[in-house]
């Protein structure tokens, strides 16, 4: 990566194999990655001990508190208000999909039908075009 500074990554998802595999992925890439397996962890980490990402990534279905409503609290509250946020999820249904959109996310990949390597490289494209339109 050619940032002088490492962009920062929150990955959230209870499956602790996925969590894994992303972080070993986008640490390659030269970020710098925290992962959660619980949405109220993530909350925490952001409001309590504000933390600021640049990019998040987020599951749908999660114990507890589910990815959108998540989502739902960091825009109300107006936090991490820089991040991009992703949903990365296997919920691909076009109701899914709307759901994330009037949240506004920047971008919603579906984890069945991409490997971590795309994965990034999609990451990576959304975060460039949020940037570019900022």
């Amino acid at each position: 990566m050619s940032d002088a500074i490492q962009k920062k990554i929150l990955c959230i998802d209870d499956d602790r194999f996925l969590l894994d595999m992303y972080a070993l992925k986008f640490t390659k890439a030269g970020y710098q990655v925290k992962t959660c397996d619980s949405t109220l962890t993530a909350l925490k980490m952001i409001k309590e001990e504000g933390y600021q990402p640049d990019v998040i990534t987020c599951d749908i279905v999660m114990p507890g508190m589910d990815g959108l409503s998540l989502v739902d609290v960091l825009r109300k509250e107006n936090l991490a208000s820089k991040a991009v946020i992703i949903m990365l999820t296997n919920q691909g249904t076009s109701d899914d999909v709307a759901n994330a959109k009037k949240l506004n996310v920047d971008g919603y990949i579906v984890k069945a039908t991409a490997i971590p390597s795309e994965v990034l490289a999609e990451v990576e494209k959304i975060t460039a075009s949020k940037k570019y339109n900022q």
